[in-house]
């Protein structure tokens, strides 16, 4: 990918004091509620845990699988309530 530089808020730009991917820190309590949040909507369709280990690894969240598993059939039973 090309930096070109455009513009003030630039993510690329190491010129104007701005990371990109900072700001929102994900936590293991986030992600769960993020979860939870999109199952009542409608939008997860695959196995909760299985969406959660993803989440857990796109935020370097290091978690058993045991935890995965449980926290997964806590969300299910609150969603479904």
């Amino acid at each position: 990918m090309t930096d070109t530089g455009d513009g003030a808020n630039d993510p690329f730009d190491g010129n104007d004091q701005m990371v990109a991917g900072t700001g929102h820190h994900e936590t293991p309590e986030t992600i769960a509620e993020d979860v939870r949040h999109d199952i009542q909507l409608g939008q997860v369709q695959d196995d909760v845990a299985h969406v959660l280990e993803e989440r857990f690894e796109e935020a370097g969240i290091d978690a058993r699988p045991e935890e995965v598993d449980d926290l997964a059939e806590e969300i299910e039973r609150d969603a479904s309530s």
